[in-house]
C-alpha cells in the first residue's frame, strides 16, 4: 500500500506535479483530425488545462488557452481569420504561438502604441499523425513524435474511438499491467452479465492463469501470461504484448489490433482513446481512407446508479467491464487500504518506472520514449501473431462485444451489406 503523500505524488497531473511534469514531455492525442471536419474549433481539456483546438483560414492548426486573456470569454467561439482566432468579443486576435496580433479598438485609439506585444496567452504545438491531432504541452526543446506502429502502418481501415472516465488514468494503466483479471472481469462476470441480460450467448469458458510476466523493454513493459492446459512456448508467453510507456496498452483481436490511450483531462478524469486498424475485412475491401473520413465515435460510459441497479447493457463488453471496475474504485482511488499480491507485480513494477521517469524530469533528463532524433519512420511494438489473424468481418456478433468493437461503425457496416 501507498501512503496518501506517495498517492498524490502518483496521481496528480497539474503543471507543477511530479507526474504533470514528467507526463508534459509527450505528445498526446487531443483529437480525431475526422471530428475537425465541420467545425473550426474543438474544446480540449489536458492535463488540469482548459484549450481550444482550431484551424484558420491558412489551414494552420492551433492549440490554445481557453479563455481570452481580455475579458475572458470562451475561444470555442472564436472566429477563423487567415492568421489566427479572433476572439468573438472584442476581436482581439491570436496566433498559434498565443501572441495577440491586433486589438481593434486599442488599435485605432492608439496606433503607436504597443499593448498588443504584451499580450500573450498559454498556445501550445500541435502534430498530426494517422489521423490523430496530438498537443504537445512541455517545454522546449520540443521532442519528436514517435512513429508507433499502428499510426503509420500501410493498407488497413482505421477509427477512432473515444470516452471520457471518471477516474484517474492511474487506476485505468494499472488495469492493463493485471492479466489475471481477465479470467474473472470478463470471463465470469460477462457470462453473469449475459446470464441477467437473458442473452442465449455460448458462455466463455474460465481460462485460469497459471504464470503471468513482465518484462521491460526498450519501450516499457512487455506483459506475459501462460494459461490453463498451455506452455511457455506458446506465443502468450514468448511473445505477448506491451505497455509503452507511459500510457499505451497495444493488444487486439481477431485481424484489429488496437491502442488504448489514457490521457489525463485532469486528477479524476481521463480521455479514453482507442485506436484501431482493420487490417483484414470479410466483405468489405481494405480501401486508402482519407485523413478526414477516418471514423470517429464514442462508447458509452457505465454510470454508477445511486439505486444500485447495475445498466447490464454495456456491461457484456471488456470496454464496458473495465470502466466499471476503474470508476466503482473511486475518482482516486485510495491506496492505502489497497493489499498487493503475486498477481500485482506488473502493477508495482509500472509504479517504480513511473516514479524513474518523475525523478528523470526532475534532474533535467529526457524519461523513456521522449525522442528527440529518430532515424525511423516507424517503431514496431511487440504482439501475438493471433491478435493480427482471423477477418473482423467474419467475427460473430457476439464475439465482436469483446470490445468497443460492439460500437464499430465498420462493422456496423458489415452487417448493414450482409442484411
Amino acid at each position: 500500500m501507498l501512503t496518501v503523500e506517495q498517492n498524490q505524488r502518483l496521481t496528480q497531473v497539474g503543471a507543477g506535479t511530479p507526474m504533470g511534469e514528467m507526463l508534459r514531455r509527450y505528445w498526446h492525442p487531443i483529437a480525431a483530425i475526422s471530428q475537425m471536419k465541420d467545425r473550426d474549433t474543438l474544446p480540449v481539456k489536458i492535463l488540469g488545462e482548459e484549450l481550444v483546438l482550431y484551424r484558420d483560414l491558412s489551414g494552420t492548426v492551433g492549440l490554445i488557452t481557453a479563455r481570452c486573456p481580455h475579458r475572458n470569454m470562451s475561444l470555442v467561439y472564436g472566429i477563423p481569420t487567415e492568421c489566427g482566432l479572433r476572439c468573438a468579443y472584442h476581436g482581439w486576435l491570436f496566433d498559434e504561438n498565443g501572441q495577440c496580433i491586433e486589438q481593434p479598438y486599442e488599435d485605432t485609439e492608439n496606433p503607436e502604441g504597443r499593448f498588443k506585444d504584451k499580450i500573450v496567452t498559454p498556445a501550445y504545438k500541435v502534430a498530426e499523425l494517422g489521423g490523430m491531432f496530438f498537443g504537445y504541452l512541455g517545454p522546449d526543446p520540443v521532442p519528436v513524435l514517435p512513429p508507433w506502429d499502428l499510426f503509420v502502418m500501410d493498407g488497413v481501415m482505421r477509427e477512432v474511438c473515444f470516452a471520457v472516465v471518471p477516474c484517474n488514468w492511474v487506476q485505468i494503466m494499472e488495469n492493463s499491467l493485471d492479466p489475471v483479471h481477465v479470467e474473472w472481469l470478463h470471463q465470469n462476470m460477462r457470462n453473469y452479465v449475459m446470464d441477467k441480460l437473458g442473452t442465449p450467448e455460448k458462455k466463455r469458458d474460465r481460462q485460469s492463469h497459471q504464470k503471468v510476466g513482465f518484462d521491460v523493454f526498450e519501450h516499457g513493459i512487455v506483459k506475459r501470461r501462460v494459461l490453463e492446459g498451455g506452455t511457455e512456448q506458446e506465443e502468450d508467453w514468448t511473445i505477448g504484448h506491451p505497455v509503452v510507456f507511459p500510457n499505451i496498452l497495444k493488444s487486439g483481436s481477431a485481424g484489429a489490433p488496437a491502442f488504448q490511450i489514457r490521457v489525463p483531462m485532469d486528477d479524476e478524469t481521463t480521455a479514453y482513446w482507442w485506436y484501431r486498424c482493420y487490417t483484414e475485412v470479410s466483405g468489405v475491401p481494405i480501401k486508402p481512407q482519407a485523413l478526414d473520413e477516418i471514423p470517429y465515435y464514442t462508447a458509452p460510459v457505465p454510470q454508477l446508479d445511486p439505486s444500485g441497479l447495475p445498466q447490464w447493457d454495456v456491461l457484456d463488453n471488456n470496454s464496458g467491464q473495465d470502466i466499471v471496475a476503474w470508476i466503482s474504485q473511486g475518482a482516486i482511488t485510495d491506496r492505502t487500504h489497497e493489499h498487493l499480491g503475486r498477481s500485482d507485480k506488473g502493477v508495482v513494477l509500472y509504479r517504480k518506472m513511473l516514479e524513474e521517469a518523475a525523478q528523470a524530469v526532475e534532474a533535467g533528463e529526457d524519461p523513456m520514449n521522449v525522442f528527440r532524433d529518430l532515424s525511423v519512420n516507424r517503431i514496431d511494438l511487440p504482439i501475438e501473431k493471433a491478435k493480427l489473424r482471423g477477418r473482423a468481418g467474419n467475427m460473430a456478433k457476439g464475439a465482436r462485444s469483446g470490445n468497443t468493437t460492439k460500437y464499430s461503425p465498420i462493422l456496423k457496416e458489415l452487417d448493414r451489406a450482409a442484411n
